[in-house]
């Protein structure tokens, strides 16, 4: 004989069962290229059953998240150079984060005062030398890279570019327009050819006899080191750490922070607590060749071999700050012509 449940009796039933928790998540547009994070990333799943989607982005991320508005699945964005991150902030697609965590682990040095933005690693602007033709100390500062000794010695990417452009933001930062657009000129006199490539591709030129010293970030010899084609290239050049005069080595970060529109912001801030945290820290400086904020995390083994410097202290914000008018001077010498 079949029993018949009566419809109280279902609906009894059914409230007895325990509920489906909700898919816990966090959607992440990002910068960097998501192998890069990719073991951060499996670590921080393993460690809280949160599963991490990336979207890479090669560009346009602020306008997107601007054009999706409220729609936008994306928790986090993850970006390289502080200006993709006050850009974002200037632009309302980010909001502010109240998290003693991130507080604590983030120096003030590399994070937003409102809350908005937090660094994760940071890089340093830095001289590729050959080491055939460039002595050890030749290269001392930003400001004499437009010594004419350079002449014809010199390759660089677009002036336009962001990294260069913080760089030229910096040198505003420390000596004004007028020294800052005669520094411009005086590079552009010194390059062996038209700006042009990336980072890499200038220290492929040094290998290639093309030029002897070239701008570039540091995490770019770890790259090429672990490529076997581009292996020789690393191993044409040697790491040079120039200074500002009256300052430090250009120092620049990659960092986080949760949009505006976050839909898992819970989960969205576990994870950048995570990523902010000592053994993350270790994880991702390591994988991207980068320097951890972390002051208690130190660089990994291969980093460090490169060498030590002393940081520029001008602060994030106001190489931000001024961008603009290091875009305009770099427009105005015709930097890329």
């Amino acid at each position: 004989m079949k029993t018949r449940l009566t419809l109280a009796a279902a609906l009894a039933l059914t409230t007895a069962l325990p509920a489906v928790p909700a898919l816990a998540e966090v959607n992440v547009y990002s910068y960097r290229q998501p192998e890069l994070i990719q073991p951060l990333v499996d670590a921080f799943t393993a460690e809280t059953g949160i599963e991490v989607n990336i979207a890479f982005l090669n560009k346009g991320l602020t306008e997107r998240l601007l054009a999706e508005g409220k729609r936008t699945p994306a928790d986090v964005i993850l970006t390289a150079d502080i200006q993709h991150l006050t850009d974002a902030v200037a632009a309302g697609v980010t909001q502010a984060i109240a998290s003693d965590v991130l507080d604590a682990q983030v120096p003030a040095a590399f994070r937003d005062t409102a809350g908005h933005w937090f660094g994760l690693t940071s890089r340093a602007r830095i001289v590729y030398a050959s080491k055939q033709r460039v002595a050890e100390g030749e290269v001392t500062t930003y400001e004499d890279l437009a010594d004419p000794k350079w002449q014809g010695r010199i390759c660089t990417r677009s002036g336009m570019h962001a990294y260069n452009t913080t760089l030229t933001a910096a040198m505003l930062a420390h000596h004004g327009p007028e020294a800052t657009k005669s520094w411009l000129e005086g590079l552009k006199a010194n390059l062996a050819q038209k700006p042009q490539g990336n980072d890499r591709a200038q220290v492929k030129s040094i290998w290639a006899g093309e030029c002897d010293i070239s701008l570039g970030n540091t995490y770019y010899m770890g790259k090429m080191l672990e490529d076997e084609e581009q292996r020789a290239w690393a191993d044409a050049v040697r790491i040079a750490f120039p200074v500002f005069e009256g300052g430090g080595t250009h120092v620049n970060i990659s960092g986080v922070a949760m949009t505006a529109h976050a839909k898992n912001a819970d989960d969205a801030l576990a994870f950048m607590e995570y990523l902010t945290s000592p053994a993350a820290q270790g994880i991702y400086a390591a994988a991207n060749y980068e320097y951890p904020v972390s002051p208690e995390v130190a660089a990994s083994q291969v980093v460090a071999s490169w060498g030590s410097f002393t940081p520029d202290t001008l602060s994030l914000p106001t190489l931000a700050s001024e961008r603009g008018a290091a875009l305009k001077l770099t427009q105005e010498v015709d930097f890329d012509g």
